[in-house]
């Protein structure tokens, strides 16, 4: 019933039901775009590849496929989803670290944004044009499509490049006129999406016979814990105490009172996640694409599937050197640790200044080190699970971590709108209720 009532809350805030309003409108036009059709692939014969999710080219699909919201198995124009922008977001920001021009605009404020954010679809448009072309030649080596030729191939990357750019271009609307961040809340209505067939899948197993009920509940369990332990982790963080001196201006006193820097213990929320599935998937295509051609790479290309050993250890490595790399992004202890000693204030037992920002970066170092071993093994745990259980669907950590992520994200904004329109909110506490009965 509280759930209920902070829901309808919501339509009493202009603001914020016409933000919520339109993140709908966008995400069903989103989910109305994965049902056009691509013309010319053979989507049975597509389908039956996918069935065969642990090796080779099965489990590049069925990746692709899960952050798609099923675009590429029912083969449409959103086939692609929003990764190619996402890829390019990450190549611009490693560039804009070592190249000085970028480096250059990055600081130029939001003159400086905009330009490297043209470029970032630019890059993204190339991108997508090059993932189209491979995924094109892979069915075509596979024979799932009706009549190869050129002609396909032209169709199919126009269509996938304009249906990424289309995607790409609702996800910006999302981050601007929305709530949340437009890629994360693409990519989270696609896999939700899934979770409905997943859950009648393994209903259909159990009553076929085909799978044990107390396996079917030993696997929803495992995700209720799973999902359980995210929201807990991510809600941690590491309060460092801020005492401000007292200052006397005229006849009035300033400062004096005592307060709190929060540090997440997952500073980087569900964006190395992110990023990390981006980057892994150029590799998983080229070595797709290598192994139809050349036995030398067929092995490689199946230990680089979702379900194997050599895709799950990079991608562990991948969410580690990302968390620190957006941590790093997202907090500046020089900066820090400077307002706070031009603010007259100052961190007991630290000298202000240098040591200051030492003790933030110390503090970061360790919290980011907790943060990304959690991502990290968190997004590996179904995939382990998948080596002892044979499970009737495919959904990697990766998946959960963003779904909960994104909507513990998504709540704070809307609770952050909620507290300013004396509301209470989804993460409404005890103190918080108190005082608006007052």
């Amino acid at each position: 019933m509280v759930l209920l009532k902070n829901f309808i809350n919501i339509f009493f805030v202009p603001e914020l039901r016409k933000k919520f309003l339109f993140t709908l409108g966008i995400l069903v036009i989103y989910r109305l775009g994965n049902h056009i059709p691509v013309v010319g692939v053979d989507v049975v014969k597509l389908q039956e590849a996918m069935a065969a999710t642990s090796r080779g080219l099965g489990g590049l699909f069925a990746y692709i496929d899960m952050v798609s919201g099923g675009g590429l198995k029912e083969s449409t124009i959103f086939a692609l989803g929003i990764m190619p922008y996402i890829t390019a977001s990450i190549m611009m920001q490693m560039l804009g670290m070592t190249v000085p021009y970028l480096e250059a605009l990055l600081k130029e404020g939001e003159y400086g944004r905009k330009i490297v954010n043209q470029y970032t679809r630019y890059l993204a448009l190339g991108v997508s044009i090059m993932q189209s072309i491979g995924l094109a030649f892979l069915l075509e080596g596979k024979g799932l499509v009706l009549d190869p030729g050129w002609q396909f191939k032209f169709m199919f990357v126009l269509s996938l490049t304009v249906g990424s750019m289309f995607v790409m271009w609702l996800g910006e609307q999302i981050t601007i006129f929305g709530l949340g961040n437009g890629s994360s809340m693409i990519i989270f209505a696609g896999i939700v999406n899934r979770y409905p067939d997943y859950f009648l899948k393994t209903l259909y197993e159990v009553m076929q016979g085909l799978m044990n009920p107390i396996v079917a509940i030993f696997i929803l369990v495992v995700f209720i814990a799973v999902t359980a332990c995210i929201v807990f982790l991510e809600r941690g963080e590491r309060k460092i105490p801020v005492q401000y001196s007292r200052r006397v201006i005229g006849q009035r006193v300033y400062g004096g009172q005592s307060t709190y820097i929060p540090f997440k213990i997952n500073t980087a929320g569900v964006m190395p996640v992110i990023l990390a599935g981006a980057v892994l998937n150029m590799p998983m295509f080229a070595l797709s694409m290598l192994s139809e051609r050349f036995a030398a790479f067929k092995w490689l290309a199946e230990v680089m599937t979702p379900t194997g050993l050599l895709f799950n250890v990079l991608q562990f490595a991948l969410i580690i050197f990302f968390s620190f790399v957006y941590t790093a992004l997202q907090f500046n202890p020089e900066e820090l640790a400077d307002n706070i000693k031009k603010s007259g204030g100052f961190i007991p037992g630290i000298r202000p200044g240098k040591k200051t920002a030492d003790f933030f970066s110390f503090i970061l170092t360790r919290i980011g080190l907790v943060g990304a071993l959690y991502l990290g093994i968190l997004a590996l745990l179904p995939n382990i699970l998948n080596v002892f259980i044979r499970m009737p669907f495919y959904s990697s950590g990766t998946a959960l971590l963003i779904v909960v992520g994104v909507t513990l994200e998504t709540a704070a904004q809307i609770e952050s709108y909620l507290l300013e329109h004396r509301y209470e909110g989804f993460l409404s506490s005890g103190r918080l209720q108190s005082r608006m009965r007052r």
